[in-house]
Formats: structure tokens, sequence, C-alpha cells
């Protein structure tokens, strides 16, 4: 469920008019949704609460969207954080997530970060590899503390979805297998700078399918129970995140309901803390993209390009994973569909969101919405052919917010300087 809904002719975000934010914040620009966030949150909570599992860590995250009011509306909540960098681990703690709730996930953590990290009291550090354990160790001594880590797993398991937003295969980056988990837990148990508390596993995005996460997580659950075989004590399991969203031309996934009873299946009788790190699956149906059509061009071959004045710098997801988005005009003319490849105005043929689509009549000065934009849009934007980065608006009822307002020309140029010889 979203809140983004027609009302007297007109999209709308909760109370909000579309064109009303678009005024105000001018184009392209993303609208998130306070009461989509919120639901989305307590939803998952909920059904991981009634499926007895107890009070886990829900960590969102920030990689999805790093926007610091959308990370403070999920921590009122009570959501913790997820992060892969230094700066995810500065803007989960800005926006009020306390440092016990946050994970600290990442192949490649530099001894800054970890120091960082650790300074900070983070909940725990997911290891990725031996080589990251003995730097951890290291920091961690050179800090006279003892880091909290879990050992992340690779269950090598075919999970689907697009290969670049798939993890848990053996020939991906992260994690390690079951025989070097199980060494690694036990020689970090010796290590004067670690303290493992728990393992982990996350085996991508945008699942649909509950059986390869069944079958990763029974896989993990033997591997708990082998460690306290060997007398390691194993406090929490990370079963990391990759629910699916409806992307309105696909399935419905499986519900929230459906993951967390399938969950309490397989680990029933298993006396461990749990933790989640769902991003999408929270914030992607909760935010669009809105966007002002430049003109329409017809084409003597019969195509018709809708140029926007939003491009892939903005939304990068059709171009790197061929993603899919509903595109809806914010005020819909009457009239047949039209077919229309839409693109955008940046200096590259890959700058097309869409072929062949069949859209309600569109004219010049329109505005339209790609939905399910608020899980990897705005995060993931650029200043790609030196356009401004997109703003950013907040709505709650009838109230919004420019939660990041558009940078001017003169502030991105006053980054950078010239060399002392020019």
């Amino acid at each position: 469920m979203n809140h983004f809904e027609l009302r007297g002719g007109e999209l709308h975000c909760e109370d909000v008019p579309l064109s009303r934010i678009a005024e105000a914040a001018g184009t392209p620009v993303y609208v998130y949704s306070s009461a989509t966030l919120e639901r989305h949150y307590t939803v998952l909570r909920d059904a991981l609460r009634s499926a007895g599992l107890g009070e886990p860590l829900i960590a969102f995250a920030v990689k999805a969207n790093s926007n610091v009011a959308v990370l403070r509306t999920l921590s009122a909540l009570g959501a913790g954080a997820d992060v892969v960098s230094e700066g995810e681990i500065r803007r989960a703690l800005a926006a009020g997530v306390p440092a016990s709730r946050i994970v600290f996930s990442g192949v490649g953590k530099t001894a800054g970060e970890i120091a960082f990290a650790l300074q900070s009291g983070v909940a725990e550090l997911n290891v990725e590899s031996e080589p990251e354990l003995k730097l951890i160790d290291q920091v961690a001594q050179s800090l006279g503390q003892r880091a909290k880590i879990a050992i992340r797993v690779n269950p090598d398991v075919e999970a689907g979805g697009h290969a670049k937003i798939s993890t848990g295969k053996a020939e991906n980056k992260f994690g390690v297998s079951f025989a070097e988990a199980e060494r690694l837990y036990a020689n970090a148990s010796n290590a004067a700078g670690l303290s493992p508390v728990g393992v982990a596993c996350h085996i991508g995005s945008q699942i649909t399918d509950l059986a390869p996460m069944e079958a990763a997580f029974s896989k993990m659950r033997g591997l708990v129970e082998r460690l306290r075989g060997q007398g390691l004590s194993v406090e929490r399991l990370d079963l990391g995140g990759g629910l699916g969203v409806p992307y309105f031309n696909q399935p419905a996934p499986p519900t929230p309901s459906d993951y967390a009873a399938m969950i309490g299946r397989v680990m029933a009788g298993l006396d461990i803390a749990f933790a989640f790190e769902p991003g999408r699956v929270i914030a992607a149906n909760a935010g669009v993209l809105v966007a002002r059509v430049l003109h329409v061009n017809a084409r003597p071959q019969g195509r018709q390009f809708l140029v926007l004045d939003a491009a892939m710098n903005d939304l990068l997801r059709p171009a790197m994973y061929d993603a899919w988005h509903d595109i809806r005009p914010v005020t819909p003319r009457p009239g047949p569909p039209v077919t229309y490849d839409v693109v955008g105005p940046i200096c590259e043929t890959g700058d097309t969101f869409t072929r062949d689509r069949a859209l309600p009549p569109l004219e010049a000065g329109d505005l339209v919405a790609f939905m399910t934009a608020g899980a990897y849009g705005a995060a993931m934007a650029s200043e790609y052919n030196s356009r401004l980065l997109v703003p950013e608006v907040l709505v709650k009822g009838a109230d919004f917010a420019i939660v990041r307002p558009r940078e001017t020309y003169d502030a991105m140029l006053a980054r950078e300087r010239p060399a002392p010889w020019l």
C-alpha cells in the first residue's frame, strides 16, 4: 500500500497535490510519504513479532534511502540502521538512530571507518573476510576495545532478481563459506580485540520467492547450532533483507506476514536474538520522482519520444538494472493511450527510462510521476552532465517540507578550485 492517489483528477501524496510540490521545489523532485514509510515499517515489525521472533533489531538499509529526514521518520518508530560506510553511520547518528541499533556491513571497510564505528559504539560489525577480521582486531586493540562482530556467511543460494543485486552465490564478493565461518568464529573468540556475537547472511535484493530465503535461513540455523555445539556463544542471527516489493508490472511478492511466518517455522525453538536489514520493502513505494514533460518529439518513423526534465542521473535504476517503473500523469488527460519512448536530456542513449510504453496522452508542461522510486532513487543520483542534484521533499498529511534543497550552480562550482599553475 502507498499513499499516492488521484483526488479530484490530480495525483496527491497523502493530502498534498504533487503539482503544489512541483511548484515549490521545481522539477525533477523526489517526494516521500511519511504515512507509507511508517506503515511499511510497522507492518513488518508486527509480522515478525507475531511469528514469535521476539523484538528483533530492524536495521533499515541506509543505502536504499539515506535522506536524514526519512531516517529520522523510521528512527522515531524504533528502527535501527544497516550502514556500509562512515558517511552512512554519520547520517544514521544525525537522524537520531542510537549507535546501539547500527549494524556496519560492507566488504571494504577502511581502518578509519572501523575506528569511527568502534568509537561511536555501533551494535556490531559484520565481517566479510579473514583479512577484514584481522584488521578489525588490530584497530580494536589499538583503541583498547573489543569489537562486537558477526561473521557474514555466503550461503551459496541462487535468489533470483537482477544479477547486479544478487549477493548470495559463491561467486559474489560478499561473505565467507560455512566452513570458513566456523573457523573464523572460533578464532575471533580467542582474539584480544574481538567479541563475536553472531552470524549474518544476506542473499540479495528484490526477492519474490521465499524458497531461496528458506534454504539460506535453514543453513544459518544449522551453523548456529554447530557453533554452539563447540561451546561458542552465538547471541544474534542477522538474516539481512531482500524481500521484494510490487513494481506494478510484476506479480505481488510474498507479504511480510508470509515472510515472517516462514522464518518463525524455520527458527522454531532456537533461542536467539534476530536482526533484519530491510530497505527497499520499506522505502520503495513510499517515494515517487516527479518530472515535467519538456516536449514530445514525433519522428517520421512513427516513434514518439517523450522528453522529460528528469534524467538517468536523477533515477539511475532503468539504465543500470533495466528496472521498470510505473509512470503516471499527475493530471491525466482524456483520450486513448499513446505509445512513447520516455527519455531524459542527458547525452547518452542509455538515458532512456522505457521504450514503447503506452501512456495517457501527454503534452509539454505536463507533470508525470515515476512510482516506486523511494529506494535507490535519490541515493544513487549524481551530477552527471553537471546537472544539479535532485531535491527531496517529505510529506506528512497536509504538510510538506523540502528536506534536501536543490543546490545552486554557484555552490556546485565552488566545490572545485583551479590548480595553482592555472
